[in-house]
Formats: structure tokens, C-alpha cells, sequence
């Protein structure tokens, strides 16, 4: 249980900072969502800089520089920034629904890039889900609000390419090097945006609140999640972390009254669903062939 509660903090943290991000955007609206996702990211590395430096072991956050670390940071540090671009437009709890759809293009990717098994109940469970998505889109596309939920989507599609660098760099290196790289490259790419866009800086101790409590909370929460897959099964964790939209959307009523209509609710339903029975049916069907394979 003690994995299982480790990642439902997790999940809770996660949707804080969903909601600090959306918080910052509105206490200063003039501000870009990059912005944001510079000073967390920033916040982000400066918690795992600071112990390392503090005990001198800064050269192990390095790892072995495989290729895959960089892709993780590119694709994680990317999704990042649309995510946050996407909450600033659609609110915290839609954004965090579509985002979550990460694990459904992870369990589309998982055949062919990790050679994983998936079943018809699977195939099905991935399907509902596709549907919700749908259902959650329509009121959006209908009257041509693409951009905010594209935003949103695109970033599930680079988070499940992130996870799966993670699951190949993961093979010889530790969670602090993985989230290491994720932060060195995010600074990277947002300094690019910043050398195209001068950034607008926040104005207000209320704005700098709302970021503070974004990164810290990020920070918190990867430490977390981190040691929940220590603790407990991938699948069991993976079917407990859709508890993170759910408290994106219960923020999303509770702090700035944005209520979802009955269509979009019925897709985030299907989501909700679909998504936590997705990686336990996987696990389902992988473990015949993995006692086959022991014989």
C-alpha cells in the first residue's frame, strides 16, 4: 500500500501544479504559458542541483549519456510546454484529460517499439478511449477551438514518447539522471523560444506564488512517483495515476468555477475508465508469456 498512497500524493501534486499554472495565467494574463514551464523546470532542477552539489556527487546525475536520455528530455521537455500552453487556453481539468492521453498512444507505441503484448480487451479498453477523447474534442472542434486541445494532445503523444526513452534509459541509469537530463534539456529549448520571443517576466507577488507552488510541487511529485515504482506494480501505478485528471478537474470546479458540459464529462468518464484499465489488462496479457518464456 505504501507505493499505491506514494503515487496517489503523486497524482494530487500533479494536478496542483496543473492548477498553480492556470492560477499564474490568470493573476497575470499577459503572461506566456513558456514562462511558466521555464521558472518550474528551472525550480525543478534547482531541487536536484542543490542536494547534489551539497554532497558532491553531481558527476552520477550525468549517467552513461546514452542517446535516449536526450530523447527523453527532448520529447518530456516539449510535452511540458505544450501542456502548459494548453492549461493557460482550456483550463486545468479538460487539459489534464487530454494529456492523460499519453497512456493510450503509450499502449498503441508498446508493441512495436517495446515488443509488449496487447490483448483484444486491450485493444477494446484502448478504443473507449479513443472514443471519450472524442467526445471530450467535439464541443471545441465544432466551433473551431482547436488550438488549446491539439496543444493538449500533442503533449500525451511526446509524454508517451518520453516514457518510453525512459523505459530504455532506465536500463542503466538512476531516476535522478533521467529527470536531470528532462530539466538540463527543457532549460535549453526554452531559452531557444526566448532567443525567437522576449519573454514577459511575472508581475505581482500573487503571479510568483502560483509558479513557486508549480515547481514545487512538480518536484514533489516526480520524487514521489519515483518511489511508488519502487514499491508497487507498474500496472497497479499506472491505473492509479489516472486519479491525476480527476483531481485536475475537481480544481478546476472548486477554484475557477469551470464545469464541464454533459458530453465532454461522459468523454472524461470513458477516459477515466478505459485509461486505468489499460495498463492492468496489458500486464494481464504479458504475464502468460512471461511464465511461457521462463519454461
Amino acid at each position: 500500500m505504501h507505493g499505491v498512497s506514494c503515487m496517489l500524493t503523486a497524482s494530487l501534486l500533479f494536478s496542483i501544479m496543473n492548477a498553480c499554472v492556470f492560477g499564474a495565467t490568470r493573476a497575470d494574463p499577459a503572461l506566456p504559458s513558456t514562462v511558466v514551464s521555464f521558472i518550474r523546470v528551472v525550480i525543478n532542477l534547482a531541487c536536484l542541483l542543490v542536494p547534489a552539489l551539497a554532497v558532491g556527487r553531481l558527476r552520477p546525475l550525468l549517467g552513461d549519456l546514452r542517446p535516449s536520455l536526450w530523447w527523453r528530455g527532448i520529447f518530456g521537455a516539449t510535452a511540458l510546454m505544450l501542456s502548459f500552453a494548453a492549461i493557460a487556453r482550456i483550463g486545468v481539468g479538460e487539459a489534464a484529460f487530454l494529456h492523460s492521453s499519453s497512456g493510450i498512444f503509450l499502449a498503441l507505441l508498446s508493441p512495436w517499439v517495446l515488443g509488449q503484448h496487447t490483448s483484444r480487451w486491450s485493444w477494446l479498453a484502448i478504443f473507449g478511449s479513443l472514443a471519450g477523447l472524442a467526445l471530450l474534442l467535439s464541443p471545441r472542434w465544432e466551433y473551431g477551438h482547436w488550438l488549446g486541445p491539439t496543444m493538449a494532445l500533442s503533449s500525451g503523444w511526446l509524454a508517451a514518447l518520453a516514457y518510453l526513452m525512459v523505459a530504455r534509459s532506465g536500463l542503466s541509469n538512476t531516476p535522478s539522471t533521467i529527470v536531470f537530463y528532462f530539466c538540463f534539456v527543457g532549460i535549453l529549448l526554452h531559452l531557444a523560444c526566448f532567443a525567437w520571443i522576449a519573454p514577459h517576466w511575472p508581475r505581482g507577488l500573487t503571479t510568483w506564488l502560483w509558479i513557486g507552488g508549480s515547481g514545487l510541487a512538480a518536484t514533489g511529485a516526480q520524487l514521489l512517483m519515483t518511489r511508488a515504482y519502487q514499491h508497487a506494480p507498474a500496472a497497479l501505478l499506472g491505473a492509479v495515476g489516472y486519479t491525476g485528471p480527476v483531481f485536475s478537474l475537481g480544481w478546476s470546479v472548486l477554484l475557477f468555477g469551470q464545469r464541464p458540459d454533459t458530453l465532454p464529462l461522459l468523454g472524461c468518464a470513458l477516459v477515466l475508465i478505459c485509461g486505468a484499465a489499460l495498463p492492468l489488462l496489458i500486464a494481464r496479457a504479458q504475464t502468460p508469456r512471461d511464465a511461457a518464456r521462463e519454461r
